[in-house]
């Protein structure tokens, strides 16, 4: 492919002017390079606030943001802004959603090794939900409630549904192999609930799952749904109790490069919600649960670019070109960590065709740490040109590290033409504050 980049890929902000330059939010994306340095993450606000509300506006059960996709206090207040839930997994997260004012109200708690402090502490401030993965986390509940008189929390139980969810391996998390979740095998999950129903040091409000991520086949949902829903009316005919959320997580996959078929998040939304309603009406169960996600990547990752400073240009005599860059794997890990694709392109040159194929690589003493591999490039790229990566939004920032001892980028939120600073960029001192010599 040499055509100029895709705006499928981009922002629906995102517009190339008569020069060739492109903007996100009503911003030059060279300006801010030059503003704010390099690397650097630029979020297109209103791409977000956007993507949350076809969320909300399709899905009639809770709508909970996944932080871990991305989070900060300026996310938080968009989040809440936007009438979404926030879940998290782990403290850490728990306390920049309630330190950005997020009401614990609406704060779901994730994770397959919360802590006693993680519970006592969400337990205290009353959250939402408390997604309980397995049989040492509810007698941590049970003691807490018990021992030091903690009421007893609402809580979803996350079920293993042993499905295939056609993704990497490392993103597949409904599999039978999974550290996540009760197995519906051997009525493990069954138990749980009994559990629950019987002892009373918990309040179950319904049931969760999360099949994996990057997903563009509906088969998963559709098979985890039909297995939900089996095990709801065993629930039913073993407790007599009823289910007034099944959960299905988040996961849906994103248009990382062209080729990515992408999905429409109303049409998931109807589907999933008809395959629901005609498997409970097989099975005649009295439980009429509503129907609750979890999205994370598809509601930041198309809002997200990075840009970064060519530095070295290298043709390798019989191998690749490697175009290198100030920054790699401490800020996108994924494609060391999954071989995940992305496409780039020059941000003052975005109308021109990209003929020339080289390898964009970051600067970490690693040879894995190639961010594009074979991109399409302009044929005239030289030092100095910024590049930018599109749908960076999910799992970058996130992820980072400081691997060399590089200083995390900064992130900005662009909108209307206005650019503010939301995580400033690390410097040298940062890097040091935590040694202690």
């Amino acid at each position: 492919m040499t055509d100029p980049i895709s705006l499928e890929l981009l922002p629906r902000s995102a517009a190339i002017d008569s020069d060739g330059r492109m903007s996100i939010g009503g911003c030059d994306l060279g300006e801010l390079a030059q503003q704010f340095g390099t690397p650097l993450f630029v979020y297109d606000e209103t791409e977000i606030r956007e993507r949350c509300r076809e969320y909300v506006d399709t899905f009639r059960g809770s709508v909970a943001y996944a932080s871990k996709a991305f989070l900060c206090k300026a996310m938080v207040h968009i989040v809440a802004e936007e009438g979404l839930d926030i879940d998290v997994a782990s403290g850490g997260e728990l306390n920049v959603a309630i330190s950005a004012g997020m009401p614990a109200q609406r704060i779901v708690l994730h994770g397959n090794n919360k802590s006693t402090a993680e519970l006592r502490h969400a337990m205290t401030i009353g959250i939402k939900h408390i997604v309980v993965d397995s049989f040492d986390e509810l007698d941590r509940i049970h003691a807490l409630v018990t021992g030091e008189g903690l009421d007893a929390p609402s809580v979803l139980i996350r079920v293993n549904p042993g499905v295939d969810a056609h993704t990497h391996e490392y993103l597949a998390t409904g599999a039978v192999d999974s550290k996540f979740g009760f197995a519906l095998l051997d009525g493990v999950a069954l138990r749980a609930v009994e559990r629950i129903v019987s002892e009373g040091s918990a309040h179950l409000a319904g049931l969760h799952i999360h099949i994996g991520s990057q997903i563009f086949v509906r088969d998963g949902f559709t098979a985890a749904i039909d297995r939900l829903v089996a095990l709801i009316a065993q629930i039913e005919r073993a407790t007599g109790v009823t289910i007034d959320e099944l959960n299905l997580g988040g996961g849906l996959g994103v248009r990382y490069t062209l080729g990515d078929a992408g999905i429409d998040i109303g049409n998931h939304a109807a589907m999933i919600q008809e395959d629901l309603g005609s498997a409970l009406a097989a099975v005649g169960a009295r439980s009429a649960p509503l129907l609750a996600t979890e999205p994370g990547r598809s509601i930041v990752a198309t809002a997200g670019v990075t840009l970064y400073s060519v530095g070295t240009i290298k043709a390798v005599p019989g191998g690749r070109t490697y175009v290198s860059v100030d920054g790699g794997m401490s800020d996108n890990s994924r494609p060391a960590l999954y071989g995940a694709r992305y496409e780039a392109f020059v941000v003052t040159r975005a109308a021109h065709n990209r003929e020339f194929v080289a390898t964009v690589a970051g600067k970490h003493c690693e040879q894995g740490d190639l961010l594009v591999r074979d991109a399409q490039l302009p044929g005239d790229i030289a030092v100095g040109d910024v590049l930018c990566t599109p749908c960076t939004g999910a799992y970058g920032y996130s992820m980072a590290s400081n691997y060399n001892k590089l200083a995390r980028p900064a992130v900005v939120f662009v909108a209307n033409g206005v650019a503010r600073v939301v995580i400033r960029r690390e410097t040298d001192a940062d890097l040091q504050r935590l040694d202690v010599g």
